[in-house]
């Protein structure tokens, strides 16, 4: 029997299922309330206030861009950070031999791709696998998708918490992280967990950090510990368009770092 063909792709998961919720909802809230009120006023029954026709305006509007990010967001989640991936992993010059490391690595998303860019070297991802970051995120939905992308050999996951992470100093030649540090939401866990992967990054070692927010503070604290080689390589433009659109929640940074 045939193998259905979607059961061959690697599923990544739904990136912040609860915001993509909240912000449906808030989008659902905003519209219906306007479109009430506008059937209302029409009608010749009721006068409404020009005030409320102001205020259901306003929510209209934050509905429409309320559901317009969280259509970005679904979208990204299934299309969009599979092609964002192989972007920031060519950052990096790999031989193929490298020790890799994916701090928070979720479905394993940068793992797999690291790992399909190795010949000898090996690619470790940790997490600690909250489902409300990523639908189905849990260590077997990773190692599922690393046999999908055929380099399950190369792959393996541990849980572990990045603020005290169980390796030796000086293991990695690589570290890669994608949207995982902003979850820690005390700028000294941030911190710790920038300190830890500076700590496992062997002299000379790289690593790549992409993230919604707190790049600031990240490039502060990789200076302050080894790693002087900071370069961010974002688009200026999107990062204040998404600030814009998010109302300041997002602002995206990817930084290329290299150990002293």
């Amino acid at each position: 029997m045939a193998i259905p063909r979607q059961s061959l792709r690697p599923n990544y998961g739904i990136d912040a299922p609860n915001v993509i919720r909240n912000l449906l909802l808030a989008a659902f809230i905003g519209i219906a309330v306007w479109v009430g009120t506008m059937l209302a006023a029409s009608s010749g029954r009721f006068d409404i206030p020009r005030p409320i026709l102001a205020v259901t305006g306003i929510g209209f509007t934050t509905g429409i861009g309320c559901g317009l990010m969280a259509g970005w967001m679904l979208w990204d989640s299934r299309i969009g950070k599979l092609r964002s991936r192989e972007k920031l992993l060519d950052r990096i010059s790999w031989s193929g031999n490298e020790q890799v490391l994916d701090v928070g690595c979720g479905r394993g998303l940068l793992l797999n791709g690291a790992a399909k860019r190795l010949n000898t070297g090996r690619a470790i991802g940790i997490d600690i696998w909250q489902a409300e970051d990523l639908t189905g995120n849990n260590p077997a939905a990773a190692l599922e998708n690393a046999r999908l992308e055929q380099v399950p050999e190369r792959v393996s996951v541990q849980t572990g918490d990045m603020r005290r992470m169980p390796f030796g100093d000086g293991t990695f030649d690589v570290v890669v992280s994608g949207a995982a540090i902003h979850n820690l939401y005390k700028a000294e866990d941030r911190t710790a967990a920038i300190r830890e992967i500076a700590r496992v990054l062997k002299p000379g070692g790289r690593a790549v950090i992409e993230d919604i927010r707190h790049g600031s503070q990240y490039a502060l604290t990789f200076s302050q510990n080894g790693c002087k080689d900071i370069r961010r390589v974002d688009s200026a433009l999107l990062g204040v368009l998404l600030m814009l659109i998010t109302f300041g929640s997002m602002q995206p940074a990817t930084l290329v770092v290299r150990k002293d």
